[in-house]
């Protein structure tokens, strides 16, 4: 029962939600700001508001956090938005404002009976995902698949990565030329105003990449530049000379704006009786443009628009949806020549509207619905609502994956009047076309299109990184200290060369891809390699980092895999790097515990110990020795190896001691300031055990020092500052803060009276982030003698002396507890 009324806690901290209504600030009987919403998520407090002040601190007893509020530059005057959260606690709540009449908010609290209630709400869902869970946990009690842990997880409704599409296996198969069009005529209606310095390639890429019959259709709506309109006369006469009649070109006497003079030129397109393409004077169309976009058209009827993919498109925007970014010079062509080896069709899918920069119209759907309505004034909006009378009218929408048109947004109207207009014109939409909008957000949430998406911001990133490799990461899906050293590893990938690729195992597919850029993460699973290899073709120059496995379900072909991807003969640069976050490649035990729990040292290849065996999905035993060699051979392959510890490095070296010249070790940094704390001297020393523990962290370990506290004297205190186990829960007496932020550290030694940390991890840690933040604080750090926690403890030395202390090993759990506490209390009782 305590096992589960630890899920249970675990389970609220991550999903309880209360809510209190916010109120006016008042001084002297001005309204000074407001606080908007008084929020507890799970074990934490979250006061938003706004408020004309300098700073804001939020008071919660001897607890206090503060911001300098965010104003608007726009509204200097107004109040600025403020944030403020702390871990939950019984003291008084008090919001404060550094005004020069300082003044002090009274904030209610939570009703213990209102908390006790919404954890009532929340057993129903848990009972359900405890019994949608209760087949994987039953079979992670028999095989301890790690692969098992994201699903548990998942099914319990704990944290998980964001779920991904499927991808699409077809995207290259066949032909990427297509049947035969018919012989037809477009007609591309090609709207300008300003932006001269883009038309001269505008219409030459018109020109020179159109691969049908064409009619173009240029409207000049009285440009205030003077040089666009006699530059347009002169290049329609070029044009005419050479292929009369090709280009007609219409001036507007006054400005029309830009559905004026798209009508006009539909006025002229209709009676040619072919399809009919909106073309903005920003969109850069490449080789073969014409015969890709209208094909949806011509080989099905009911479609009435068709969209290509482009780096501004809103749904149709590559590399993240709905996020606009901009283009190096050829880089726009070089994502389009991977779209043209996509087979016709595949990655096509149906979309509640087209978007007009690029937008083929089919003739007949045009004829029923001849105009742009101008009720949405000079632009945007219009080509949604044509869309929506089309589809009432039975008329199709579709978005076309194997062209990427490059479009620079903004350039006719000036990206702050767009916004203008958007605004303006999103509430017509909304009122017109109510189901508009769920459309919109059903088609973010399944993404349709994430196959060529994924395939062209892959290309994209390639394309902008020019000859520098670009990394792609084979990951798990587990999170921790490895998924932080990820994220600042893609930060700087980000910066430097604009993404980097992931490739991810343990989730749902056994191959999750993941772009990251600075715009957002695009990604997609499948079970089949083969598609992946393909996806990954344009990155010529790559460097394959091997981050971490523990999750796969067929790990001792993940270095075979890898291996793939550095040898991939379209990789004209290929580098190896392998990350020793764990001990994967040395054991299918990735701590080196052993069956009994225990650390008995780097395990022979001849070990009898199940743990360091593994199986195949079909069920064929893996031997340590052939694990070892599978891993081995990408040990061989690798450029640079790279170990966080010099423990670590003599681990690797035990069983592959030819590595030793290409071994770097390269401790972690802590990225976050950390502050330096005073003891907390109460009635009696308490211990704080930082992060969050499960079996090798030392579960086990705390929970029998807690048994042994509770049958002594109890002269210390223990507290855990993170989540616990619930198969192993502590004893009782033994505090659980839970979940916990870094910069909670200084509230939290206040308010449990710390004295001295204990890092109880029972494995050799590659690296132990909380053992150095724990440093960092400046108290007492006890930790057993083995891994990188012992290296790091055992080298630190504070003002008055030794700061870390380091405790023997023993061979029983029993005496290893013992043992803790003995040198606790011969350290924090001394001189008492």
């Amino acid at each position: 029962m305590r096992r589960l009324l630890g899920l249970f806690d675990r389970y609220c901290a991550q999903n309880l939600f209360m809510r209190l209504p916010g109120f006016p600030l008042e001084v002297s009987g001005a309204v000074v700001g407001e606080v908007t919403q008084i929020a507890r998520r799970g074990n934490r407090l979250e006061i938003t508001g706004a408020a004309q002040a300098g700073r804001v601190t939020l008071h919660c007893g001897e607890d206090r956090v503060s911001t300098v509020p965010r104003r608007d530059p726009a509204r200097p005057d107004a109040a600025g938005r403020f944030v403020l959260d702390l871990p939950v606690s019984d003291g008084a709540l008090q919001l404060s404002l550094d005004r020069t009449d300082a003044h002090v908010f009274a904030l209610p609290r939570f009703p213990a009976r209102a908390y006790r209630v919404s954890r009532w709400r929340l057993v129903p869902r848990f009972g359900l995902g405890l019994l949608r869970a209760s087949p994987l946990i039953l079979l992670w009690a028999v095989k301890k698949t790690p692969a098992l842990r994201p699903r548990i997880r998942e099914a319990l409704g704990f944290w998980v990565l964001p779920s991904a599409r499927g991808l699409a296996p077809d995207i290259f198969a066949g032909s990427p030329a297509g049947p035969p069009l018919p012989e037809v005529e477009v007609t591309c209606v090609l709207p300008v105003y300003d932006a001269f310095d883009l038309l001269p390639d505008v219409l030459d890429r018109v020109c020179r990449h159109t691969d049908v019959p064409w009619h173009l259709v240029i409207i000049e709506d009285a440009s205030p530049d003077p040089a666009v309109r006699p530059f347009l006369r002169d290049w329609a006469d070029a044009r005419n000379r050479d292929r009369p009649g090709c280009v007609t070109l219409l001036e507007n006497a006054v400005n029309l704006g830009f559905i004026g003079s798209v009508n006009r030129g539909f006025e002229q397109a209709l009676p040619r009786g072919g399809p009919v393409i909106l073309l903005n004077a920003d969109a850069f169309v490449p080789h073969g443009w014409a015969s890709r976009l209208i094909g949806p058209l011509l080989a099905d009827p009911s479609v009435a628009s068709v969209t290509p993919m482009s780096n501004d498109a809103e749904i149709f925007s590559v590399p993240v949806i709905c996020a606009r970014g901009d283009l190096a010079p050829g880089q726009g062509d070089a994502v389009d020549a991977v779209a043209r080896r996509f087979a016709p069709g595949a990655g096509d899918a149906p979309a509640p509207t087209g978007v007009g920069f690029c937008m083929a119209l089919g003739a007949d759907w045009l004829a029923r619905v001849p105009r742009f309505d101008t009720a949405f004034g000079r632009g945007y909006g219009e080509e949604v609502d044509w869309c929506r009378r089309t589809q009432a009218l039975g008329g199709r929408h579709l978005g076309v994956a194997n062209l990427f048109v490059e479009h620079r947004g903004g350039a006719s109207f000036g990206s702050d009047e767009k916004r203008r207009l958007i605004a303006a014109n999103s509430d017509t939409i909304s009122i017109r076309y109510p189901a508009y909008d769920i459309e919109v957000q059903d088609h973010l949430r399944s993404d349709p299109m994430t196959t060529p998406r994924l395939a062209l911001a892959i290309a994209w990133l390639a394309a902008g990184a020019g000859d520098r490799p670009v990394p792609i990461y084979l990951a798990h899906a587990m999170g921790g200290g490895v998924e932080h050293y990820q994220r600042q590893r893609l930060d700087r990938d980000i910066a430097r060369l604009g993404g980097g690729v992931v490739l991810r195992v343990g989730t749902a597919l056994r191959w999750r891809l993941e772009l990251h850029c600075a715009m957002g993460v695009t990604m997609g699973e499948t079970d089949d390699f083969a598609l992946i290899v393909s996806m990954l073709t344009p990155l010529t120059r790559r460097r394959v980092v091997y981050s971490c496995a523990v999750g796969d379900s067929d790990p001792v072909t993940i270095p075979d895999r890898l291996l793939d991807l550095v040898d991939d003969p379209g990789a004209t640069t290929a580098e190896l790097e392998i990350l020793f976050h764990d001990f994967y490649p040395l054991s299918p035990s990735f701590n080196l515990l052993g069956q009994d729990g225990m650390f008995h040292g780097v395990p022979g290849s001849q070990t009898q110990d199940s743990v360091h065996r593994a199986r195949r999905p079909d069920g064929s035993p893996v031997s340590l020795r052939d694990w070892r060699a599978a891993w081995g051979r990408l040990i061989a392959r690798a450029d640079s190896i790279l170990t966080f510890s010099a423990d670590s490095r003599t681990h690797v070296l035990a069983v592959w001691p030819e590595a030793a010249p290409r071994i770097t070790v390269t401790p972690h940094e802590l990225h976050h300031a950390i502050p330096r704390l005073l003891p907390r001297v109460g009635a009696k020393p308490v211990v704080g055990v930082l992060g969050n523990l499960n079996r090798q962290k030392g579960s086990a370990l705390i929970a029998e020092a807690g048994r042994l506290l509770n049958a002594g004297t109890g002269d210390l205190g223990l507290v855990i500052i993170g989540d616990t186990d619930p198969a192993c829960p502590p004893a009782q007496g033994v505090k659980v803060h839970g979940e916990y932020r870094l910069q909670d550290l200084a509230i939290l030694t206040r308010r449990y009276q710390i004295s001295a940390w204990l890092i109880p991890s029972i494995c050799p840690e590659t690296f132990s982030y909380t053992t150095h933040e724990a440093l960092a604080t400046g108290l007492p750090v006890f930790c057993l003698d083995l891994g990188a926690q012992a290296e790091a403890v055992r080298a630190a030395v504070g003002k008055d002396g030794p700061q870390g202390h380091v405790i023997a090993r023993h061979a029983s759990l029993h005496d290893q507890a013992q043992a803790v506490l003995d040198r606790l209390r011969a350290v924090l009782l001394a001189g008492r």
